[in-house]
């Protein structure tokens, strides 16, 4: 996968977020904050490299195929999402069989820098959609990413917040950090229609890789 230049990674960080929580599919959240965000441009395609003597060691490029969650009953493919034609972040397509999807303008699981994976917590007619349960989530449960060379990169869940969409913290969730972690987003609180106050961040870190 070619990796996103600075120029493209600038123009998608500008984009509102979409997250997809009800029968329409999208919901306005927030506008991602205008900056780089490691592990996106080429620099960072090559080996991997410790961040610290005391963590673990950090992994090259390679986009998400599955995603599980024990905690939650997650087991789920990952589908790479992009810009639509409007510029704003696409969201998982409204079906029976609901996935996760990574927005490939952000960091691969286990990459240096946040990596994004959206989910809807339901899909109109369907019901419930793949992160319905993400509030239920505590601190140190775990998040494993299948990668697609292979890889694996389990996480362990550091924070559960859920905010109002009018403060969507774009700072704490696209902002560059020093190691590799996750967030996993969708919609909560209360719901007026097929519209949903607020978002659920999960906030994850790296606690360990495997071949």
């Amino acid at each position: 996968m070619t990796p996103l230049s600075r120029r493209a990674f600038t123009t998608a960080a500008m984009a509102s977020l979409l997250v997809g929580c009800g029968g329409h599919g999208t919901e306005p959240a927030a506008s991602a904050r205008s900056r780089r965000t490691r592990g996106t441009n080429a620099a960072d395609e090559g080996p991997s490299a410790p961040e610290s003597a005391n963590s673990t060691r950090s992994l090259a490029r390679s986009a998400p195929v599955r995603l599980r969650i024990p905690a939650i009953g997650v087991d789920t493919p990952v589908i790479r999402l992009g810009l639509a034609a409007n510029g704003t972040v696409q969201v998982p397509p409204i079906t029976a069989d609901d996935r996760a999807g990574w927005y490939r303008h952000s960091p691969t699981p286990g990459q240096v820098g946040p990596s994004v994976i959206l989910g809807h917590v339901t899909v109109g007619a369907y019901g419930d959609g793949v992160f319905r349960h993400l509030a239920r989530l505590h601190r140190g449960d775990r998040i494993v990413a299948r990668r697609e060379d292979g890889s694996s990169a389990e996480f362990a869940v550091s924070a559960v917040r859920t905010v109002a969409k009018a403060d969507f913290p774009a700072d704490d969730v696209y902002g560059d950090v020093d190691r590799p972690e996750l967030r996993l987003i969708t919609c909560g609180g209360p719901r007026a229609g097929d519209e949903y106050r607020d978002n659920v961040i999960v906030f994850a870190e790296l606690s360990s890789t495997s071949p």
